[in-house]
């Protein structure tokens, strides 16, 4: 894992823990090893420590977090500590990834020479903590502490570059391919000109009034911190610094840190920077499976979705061919995505020259024919079957072979769309959420037929497009769909248990939710549900699929399109005011079902509406749609709303105790009446529950 060459008077040692240089115990024991023998070593008079692969160092290996590991010596502190405390200057070069506590290493040593490329960060506020190994005492003794502040609580990188004129850095040169001969010829600098160690501890922190601008800035933090505890705590850790020697600094440091380890925002943050990795694994396809080369995609609907679509594979480089149907839907599909980019170019983020030259990526057209030479094609026209059968027709006869299809089906069955081709292997769901050029989610769907290297291709994309992909099986609405309609189905019935739509919207909004499911129906239009379950009660008349929003939508009230939903709006307005016609038919609702309303509390409209949801990703769990818990939770964090402080509904319930939550589906299904089988817990959830275990503890499918 570590390297050690001898050049001369000077010891280069090569981090070597692919693909990030995590500081991981093995690394730093390795690492230790190394610092000793070269500090041993007569000749050697001053050491160069230097990353390989992706960079420097990606920082500390958050799988031991929690564990043994994570105590186990050297810790990264007594690592750090030895590296500061080495009697030879030691000479950190930073290319790349250089983060967490891999920028902490690089402050611990003596020196500093930086790649003008290379990413400098401490995001540890990401994962609901502080830089837990002098971070937040090393960087304002070397950056000013409006910057040292910024940098902490964003954990947003800066480039090398940026940092030029900065103590940080004490060179920056063009380029990675020049930094280690760089590096060594600045140790061999020091060492002819008899410059010895310098501590960053010993230097003063850089701004003169720091604990002052830090008391000030207390206030504006706080508020824009919300339900997150780490960046007060991020604020707390540089006051000290600005106030204490560096030792008590580093104390104050140390107890915000363990404070932070141990709450439950952290836990959750550290479980979804997990999950988006474990997303990434497709479960049964070969590790070594190649995706197919994508170099020009087509995209059939030049809509809301297959605008967002387009705009999305335009943004990434990727050339696309738009077909409509007719002429006056194209000039109108084209005039949205040159409209949709003028915020961007208001603000300064695109240029009008950059602009033009995504928009030359798009050879619009109205004809199939153009589509043959495409090495992908993606579907995005009304979601009706028949519709879709026609589309897929055409696609089979024209696009070429091998080229791959894709449908941006939210809910049908892709294996009946893929029965209308004749290459059912080459034929993948890719659902994006709108707006599809913003929303990171997209759910990659696997059909019956669907091959492995389809599959591999559908994540390369997804990769390439910066969005985060979780494989969902075939079902009604996948997994995040199928959720909603069980989330959909506990505000309903607490709808007509007696609370209104503001009582339950405010409820969910103050648990975290981004919206509230009645803000979020009027969003995306009354008549979309109303049409989704029209479909599923024709396909199963035996279900009760009733719903207020129906009478809504034959009165002409769609939501915010229209004016009026579950709530009204003023012309050219989004603020939710109270509707009174809503209002009247949901009364009437309980009148005609002999319903009389009751007073709900705060804890029942959260308890039926998030257990709605775990309930039903359980049963999602056991059917095999979802490969894991942790996707469910991906799903309803980037594509719903879910606060990500508390992880994800599946994470959250096993915070809560699935215990707790099969108690209160039990208590909720015993007077729910005829909707008692829907608030049955789940086999897989009384199973896990019974069992003491988690979602997260191998429950099936997690």
């Amino acid at each position: 894992m570590v390297g050690l060459e001898i050049d001369g008077a000077i010891a280069v040692i090569t981090l070597a823990n692919p693909p990030v240089n995590s500081l991981g115990l093995e690394l730093r024991r390795a690492l230790l090893l190394a610092l000793e023998r070269a500090e041993d070593e007569a000749a050697v008079r001053a050491l160069v420590v230097i990353g390989s692969g992706k960079g420097f160092s990606g920082g500390a290996d958050i799988r031991e977090f929690g564990t043994a590991k994570a105590l186990t010596q050297p810790n990264l502190l007594s690592l750090l500590k030895a590296v500061e405390d080495c009697p030879k200057p030691v000479v950190a070069a930073l290319s790349g990834v250089c983060m967490g506590g891999g920028l902490e290493l690089a402050l611990a040593c003596h020196y500093r020479v930086a790649a003008a490329d290379a990413q400098l960060a401490l995001p540890e506020v990401k994962l609901g903590l502080l830089p837990g190994a002098g971070g937040t005492q090393r960087l304002p003794r070397l950056v000013a502490i409006e910057r040292a502040l910024e940098m902490i609580v964003s954990g947003n990188p800066q480039r090398a570059a940026e940092l030029r004129e900065t103590l940080l850095l004490d060179a920056v040169v063009g380029s990675e391919p020049e930094l280690r001969s760089a590096a060594v010829q600045f140790a061999r600098t020091l060492v002819a000109e008899g410059r010895g160690v310098r501590r960053v501890r010993d230097l003063p922190v850089c701004s003169g009034n720091a604990e002052a601008y830090l008391q000030g800035a207390r206030a504006t933090i706080t508020a824009a911190a919300g339900p997150y505890p780490a960046p007060p705590a991020c604020l707390e850790a540089l006051l000290a610094a600005a106030r204490e020697p560096f030792d008590a600094g580093m104390k104050r440091e140390r107890a915000l840190f363990v404070t932070l380890m141990a709450s439950p925002e952290s836990a959750a943050l550290r479980h979804v920077f997990q999950a988006e990795r474990a997303a990434a694994r497709i479960g049964g396809v070969p590790e070594s499976t190649q995706p197919r080369p994508l170099s020009r995609v087509g995209v059939v609907g030049a809509g809301t979705m297959g605008g967002g679509i387009t705009m999305a594979l335009i943004n990434a480089g990727l050339p696309v061919v738009l077909l409509e149907r007719n002429r006056e839907a194209l000039e109108r599909g084209l005039d949205t995505i040159r409209r949709n980019y003028q915020g961007a170019l208001r603000k300064g983020t695109l240029t009008e020259p950059a602009l033009e030259q995504r928009l030359a990526l798009i050879t619009p057209t109205l004809d199939y024919a153009p589509l043959q030479a495409v090495d992908l094609v993606i579907e995005a026209v009304f979601e009706e079957l028949p519709v879709k059968r026609e589309v897929f027709l055409q696609l089979d006869a024209v696009v070429r072979p091998g080229a791959i299809l894709a449908s941006n089906t939210s809910a049908l069955d892709l294996n009946k769309i893929a029965a209308f081709t004749k290459r059912p292997q080459e034929v993948v769901g890719l659902h994006f959420f709108s707006p599809a050029n913003v929303m990171r989610l997209l759910e990659v769907v696997r059909g019956a037929a669907t091959s492995d290297d389809v599959l591999v291709s559908a994540m390369a994309l997804a990769k390439r497009l910066k969005k985060i992909a979780v494989i969902a099986g075939v079902c009604d609405g996948f997994i995040g769909n199928r959720m909603v309609l069980g989330y959909g189905q506990g505000a309903h019935d607490l709808l007509l248990a007696g609370a209104s739509p503001q009582q339950i919207d405010q409820a969910l909004e103050r648990f975290g939710m981004a919206m509230g499911p009645f803000r979020m129906n009027d969003l995306a239009g009354l008549d979309v549900g109303h049409v989704w379950r029209k479909r599923l009660q024709a396909e199963s008349p035996q279900r009760d699929l009733f719903n207020v929003a129906d009478l809504l939508v034959a009165a002409g009230h769609y939501g915010q399109k229209t004016g009026a939903g579950w709530y009204r709006y003023a012309p050219g307005s989004r603020v939710p005011l109270p509707n009174p016609e809503a209002d009247a038919y949901i009364a009437r609702c309980r009148a005609e079902r002999g319903l009389v309303a009751r007073e709900v509390s705060e804890q029942e409209i959260i308890e039926r509406c998030i257990y709605a949801l775990v309930n039903e990703g359980a049963r999602i769990l056991a059917d095999g749609i979802a490969q894991r818990s942790s996707d469910i939770d991906i799903v309803y964090l980037n594509g719903y709303g879910f606060p990500a402080w508390r992880g994800g509904p599946m994470f959250y319930a096993d915070q809560v105790g699935l215990q707790a939550v099969v108690r209160a589906l039990k208590r909720i299904s015993a007077s729910a009446g005829r909707e008692a089988p829907f608030w049955e817990p789940a086999p897989l959830l009384r199973q896990l529950a019974d069992a003491g275990r988690t979602f997260g503890q191998g429950g099936t499918g997690s």
